[in-house]
């Protein structure tokens, strides 16, 4: 499936879940922040902490430093890399990819480790895609139903002339 393609949405039930995983990662890891955003830089979650910064200025940032280090790799003849980690002085962040089409982005500081939230983060990963995938699945399946009010407009307006 091309990245970023073909548009989806999840259900209220679905945001609880996906909710609920990232709570659950948040706390095992003991990292401050978890934002969902998907490959076109539309931000789709936050949870945890919230942001001291622009949420929506940061999912564009994080899609188009996504979408440069995927470009990055082709270069060193890689297809992707499906996870990067930016670390700074008291913040780090640690980037991964979701079933090829919506980035997990985690901002920690030093009350946890890389290598904790590396490896809390593996399930969490495995857990979202395969929920993400069935939600692409399921737009899918939406979009190739036929539209029952396709023409209800013009056929209104010939009951009125």
């Amino acid at each position: 499936m091309p990245v970023g393609a073909a548009s989806w949405s999840f259900t209220e039930d679905d945001f609880g879940a996906i909710t609920k995983s990232l709570e659950r990662f948040l706390f095992d890891s003991n990292a401050r922040c978890a934002l969902l955003v998907d490959r076109s830089g539309q931000l789709v979650a936050t949870v945890g902490e919230q942001p001291k910064f622009d949420p929506t200025a940061f999912a564009t940032l994080t899609a188009a430093d996504f979408s440069a280090n995927d470009q990055l790799a082709k270069l060193i003849g890689e297809n992707d890399f499906n996870s990067l980690f930016h670390q700074g002085e008291k913040e780090s962040m640690y980037l991964a990819d979701i079933a090829r089409r919506v980035i997990l982005v985690v901002l920690f500081d030093n009350r946890t480790t890389l290598g904790l939230v590396r490896l809390k983060m593996k399930a969490t990963v495995d857990e979202l895609s395969k929920f993400f995938e069935e939600v692409f699945k399921r737009g899918a399946n939406d979009a190739s139903k036929p539209n029952i009010l396709a023409g209800a407009d013009d056929e209104i307006d010939k009951l009125f002339q």
